[in-house]
């Protein structure tokens, strides 16, 4: 079985995504520290050096996803050239040269270099290269492989948060940076001594004939040929684009959820750094439930999608009117649950579906879209938050977060009838 075969490629792309987790949230989780190590003066929360170091930090977390985007394209049609594990290993070393940059420089400008390079090394090479490996390493059930990512980033992004506003109240917030170095290492190590099945297959068929595609091609061509007409141009798009809105509330509410806590809630630093954590539980529990509901009782991947798509925009509609605080907790859980619990790998199941083609190249036109959302989430932040401060720009940010739920749900229903008519059966 492949999956007890390759048992160690499961675990290193599983633990570079636990550090992952941390890559995503540490400059928003620590704004105010990196804002004072980069020169601003942040003792006053009403002034306008603070709301300038606060626009600094989300300038820095738009070039991560700036990264993200221009390389996960180019990096999947690589993944499919050299194979995964050069790219695994390339990605954690790109991450301790990032974390590195971090953890030393006191420029804003030096630290959005390190963010656009920690968006590459996470899209470019971990993105396309680690999630085709775990749907390799798995064939019985990609789905659930895919969506097992997400239960690491999630875990991180459930503790971290909580270490931080720790490590903060000692006095040595450095320490929330020095963590994810180490990680790092262990990352490297990790994708060094760990086989990969792409690559194993790819020397074994160059070995013989000089080809590397045979066993690729058999199941892209099995895909095919359980469609009764070809999906038209439109329905390859909305797949790809399910990408952007998925992370667009994905990373919106990663990003600004204690943000919000702070300047709308009213919470105080440990219970708006609860709210992330809550948002994190909720996602740890959904990647555990979907997993089984698409290994052990078949759900189609679809269904799954169309599901978070319309609760997620529950979620959202709770957090904005109804300001109770019990209330909020609750929707941001459901948020969590919904929006972050795996919908995005999710969605990658569906890109596969509906348009069979080989996973690097796939996982790099998905991710493409991902990480344009990636981009877009911190740079209207940033500008929300000069123009109007913080507390309505978190405001405003979970607004346009709502209206993209609304359009996955009407993409996703798009997509359940076309599924019918494409496969000849109902996805639901």
């Amino acid at each position: 079985m492949k999956a007890k075969k390759y048992l160690w490629s499961i675990i290193c792309v599983y633990f570079c995504y636990l550090t992952h987790g941390i890559q995503a949230i540490i400059l928003s989780q620590n704004n105010v520290n990196f804002a004072k190590q980069w020169g601003f003066n942040m003792s006053d929360p009403q002034s306008a050096a603070y709301a300038a170091g606060l626009a600094a930090v989300s300038t820095a977390v738009a070039w991560t996803g700036f990264g993200k985007f221009i390389s996960v394209w180019i990096g999947g049609e690589i993944s499919d050239r050299v194979g995964r594990k050069k790219l695994m290993i390339g990605g954690a070393a790109l991450y301790i040269i990032c974390f590195l940059g971090f953890l030393f420089t006191k420029s804003a400008l030096v630290a959005s270099v390190c963010g656009f390079a920690s968006g590459v090394a996470t899209s470019g090479f971990w993105d396309a290269s680690g999630y085709p490996a775990v749907q390799e390493a798995y064939p019985a059930a990609p789905g659930s492989a895919l969506v097992g990512i997400k239960f690491f980033v999630s875990l991180s992004g459930m503790v971290y948060p909580l270490l931080v506003v720790h490590n903060a109240n000692s006095g040595n917030w450095k320490l929330n940076v020095m963590i994810p170095v180490v990680m790092s290492i262990i990352c490297l190590v990790l994708a060094i001594i760990a086989p990969f099945v792409y690559d194993d297959q790819k020397k074994a068929s160059e070995g013989t004939d000089g080809k590397s595609k045979d066993a690729v091609q058999a199941e892209i061509d099995a895909a095919k040929a359980a469609m009764l007409t070809k999906p038209g141009k439109f329905v390859v798009f909305l797949v790809m684009f399910y990408a952007f809105l998925c992370m667009a509330i994905m990373y919106g509410a990663q990003q600004y959820t204690k943000a919000f806590g702070l300047s709308v809630c009213g919470l105080s630093e440990m219970q708006a750094a609860g709210m992330t954590s809550i948002y994190t539980i909720g996602s740890i529990c959904a990647v555990l439930f979907w997993a089984f509901m698409m290994a052990k009782l078949k759900w189609s991947p679809l269904k799954v999608v169309l599901i978070d798509s319309i609760c997620t925009a529950v979620a959202l509609a709770g957090v904005l009117f109804i300001h109770q605080v019990a209330i909020i907790y609750v929707a941001i859980a459901m948020l969590g649950f919904f929006a972050a619990g795996g919908a995005l790998q999710t969605g990658l199941a569906v890109v596969q579906l509906f348009n069979p083609g080989p996973k690097g190249r796939n996982t790099g036109i998905y991710y493409t879209f991902m990480g344009a959302a990636s981009y877009l989430i911190p740079v209207v932040a940033a500008q929300l938050t000069k123009a109007s401060g913080e507390a309505n720009a978190v405001y405003s940010l979970m607004i346009m977060l709502l209206v993209f739920a609304i359009l996955a749900i009407l993409s996703s229903l798009y997509l359940v009838a076309q599924h019918k008519k494409i496969f000849g059966k109902s996805a639901l």
